[in-house]
């Protein structure tokens, strides 16, 4: 049997390390909010871009991975879970699940401009975010409403942080899918037909 280099998982489980390793560095280089939420620098692309490369369940299990270490980084909310149910949603709503969908960006794939398929993907792992931390709102974090309704109030905090982070996320990633081809095997400057 011939060995034709380096295993193709090898070198996409090593592309996955290293693109957990850039969303948290990008995650530390953020503004934060007095009452809690951040808006980073694109700490979302290296997990987009993985479910673009490999398919969107390499993305998500990537995506998870990323959130049980975002988690390390903020074991003090689980302080505010008032019962088991509440700590189970904070774990799923506010780490496990909302950072593993952000590796379904990669469903647009297909699409043959790969700049609107990476915006697309950055839309859907978005919204998909917003919608996990929205409803972690509704329930753990109620008490925090002071008298608005819990929807609004989780509509309103979690919408401060997560527009601005997509607005950053969209605009890097459309420049970027113009510039490196994500879909070849070796990455590479995009190439462009001259007439």
């Amino acid at each position: 049997m011939k060995k034709t280099g380096i295993n193709k998982n090898v070198i996409m489980l090593c592309e996955c390390a290293v693109m957990v390793a850039l969303a948290t560095v990008l995650s530390l280089i953020k503004i934060e909010f007095p009452y809690g939420g951040s808006i980073t620098i694109c700490s979302m692309l290296p997990i987009l871009i993985i479910g673009y490369r490999y398919k969107p369940l390499v993305g998500c299990l990537t995506g998870v991975v990323y959130g049980l270490i975002q988690m390390l980084f903020g074991m003090s909310n689980f302080a505010y879970a008032t019962s088991w149910q509440a700590a189970l949603m904070i774990l799923f709503f506010d780490y496990l699940i909302a950072f593993g969908v952000i590796g379904l960006g990669g469903v647009f794939r297909g699409i043959k401009n790969q700049a609107v398929g990476l915006a697309l993907g950055a839309l859907l792992a978005s919204v998909l975010r917003f919608l996990c931390h929205f409803l972690s709102g509704i329930t753990v974090w109620a008490g925090f409403a002071d008298g608005m309704p819990v929807w609004l109030y989780s509509l309103i905090y979690n919408g401060l942080y997560m527009l601005p982070e997509f607005g950053i996320l969209i605009v890097v990633a459309i420049a970027l899918g113009l510039l490196v081809d994500f879909r070849s095997e070796k990455l590479g400057a995009i190439k462009r037909n001259k007439k």
